[in-house]
């Protein structure tokens, strides 16, 4: 009889599943995030990472794309130009398709001012914010999901208008996303006709705030406008509140409802938040359902979803929707098939990037109530 000998073939099995491995982690989609998961004051990154890994686990467990499993790694910028830079470059070294949602407009001047993606094989999928600035011109291998700037402050001076409003003070930053946003609302009150703006700016400096929020409350008009940085917006509805206006407050999508009533307290019922999705704690979407189902798998002990957590789900869904589509998975087939993509239905949430690089112009306006949550 032929004799085997256990200790060769335990080898041999080892080295067989070895090279299975291997084979498979060279057939794996690898997709990737560089966000600021430290020196940031707000969640944004690591509520839009659960929501991310939420979209790839439900689609692994589902046989992936075409077979393929998709693996998903996040870096640590620091919240820092340099920060990104760094990290950018180690990601490079992983060979991601595609880099999902990074944070902040400091890493993303850096980015496009220092030409990373002129010679990094990669396409990036959504990016936060939206300033103009960021997308115009923009780069053609940056696809933006949400709505930019213009459209929130659109959004928050229609509103404004449809609720009789004639005079809104607009409290803005001294940086970028608070200056172009001035010139932003400046132009849509223009369109809207029938509202006179009175713009004050400040530094993120406490006094500094203080004391510009006492003078926009002494010209006494009728509702209020706050644009820059998350911790900014949210000091500045908590100075404004606190130098007594009691009229209604508009601030973009960048400021989470929890942060705002960690900040402003009960100053910051009330206050009316753009939207660039829907509802995460809605049910009337199956977008919603779909995300829903897929963070009680992946993160059951979240009980309360925020946009940023759906923001996250929807950047993964479309690089999903894009890898389906695409004949080869690749940086370039991906931007290919996201071009080729019009009018796109994720379950009640459009994306078309057949016009340009932004795929969604959806913005609504949520309020939020006494518990920190949004009511839309």
């Amino acid at each position: 009889m032929l004799k085997i000998d256990r200790r060769r073939a335990c080898g041999a099995l080892a080295g067989l599943a070895t090279l299975r491995a291997a084979r498979a982690a060279d057939n794996d989609i690898v997709v990737g995030q560089i966000g600021p998961f430290t020196g940031i004051p707000v969640p944004d990154a690591s509520q839009i990472n659960e929501g991310v890994k939420a979209a790839f686990a439900q689609a692994n467990a589902r046989g992936g794309v075409g077979g393929r499993r998709v693996v998903f790694f996040e870096l640590d910028d620091t919240y820092t130009g340099d920060g990104f830079v760094k990290a950018f470059a180690a990601a490079m070294k992983r060979k991601p398709v595609a880099l999902l949602s990074p944070v902040g407009s400091v890493a993303l001047k850096r980015m496009l001012d220092d030409k990373l993606l002129d010679s990094a094989d990669v396409i990036v999928i959504n990016a936060v914010p939206g300033a103009e600035a960021l997308r115009n011109p923009g780069h053609p291998k940056l696809f933006h999901i949400r709505a930019g700037d213009r459209q929130q402050i659109d959004k928050c001076v229609d509103h404004a208008r449809s609720l009789g409003v004639t005079s809104l003070g607009v409290l803005h930053q001294n940086i970028p996303i608070g200056t172009s946003g001035l010139a932003m609302a400046a132009e849509a009150a223009k369109r809207v006709g029938g509202i006179e703006l009175k713009p004050f700016e400040s530094t993120l400096d406490i006094p500094s705030l203080a004391a510009t929020a006492a003078r926009l409350v002494a010209v006494n008009p009728q509702a209020a406008l706050v644009l820059g940085a998350p911790r900014f917006m949210a000091d500045g509805v908590a100075e404004l509140r606190k130098a007594g206006l009691q009229q209604f407050i508009f601030a973009l999508s960048y400021v989470p409802a929890g942060l705002l009533a960690k900040v402003a307290g009960p100053g910051s019922r009330g206050v009316a938040l753009a939207q660039t999705y829907p509802n995460p704690m809605g049910a009337a979407l199956p977008l919603q359902r779909e995300f829903q189902a897929a963070m009680k798998a992946s993160s059951p002990a979240t009980a309360a979803y925020t946009s940023f957590h759906l923001e996250g789900y929807v950047s993964a869904r479309v690089f999903l929707e894009g890898a389906r589509r695409a004949r080869e998975i690749t940086p370039d087939g991906m931007a290919r098939a996201l071009r080729a993509m019009s009018d796109v239905d994720l379950g009640g949430f459009r994306i078309d990037f057949s016009k340009g690089n932004v795929g969604s112009r959806f913005v609504d306006i949520g309020v939020v109530n006494g518990d920190a949550r949004l009511i839309y």
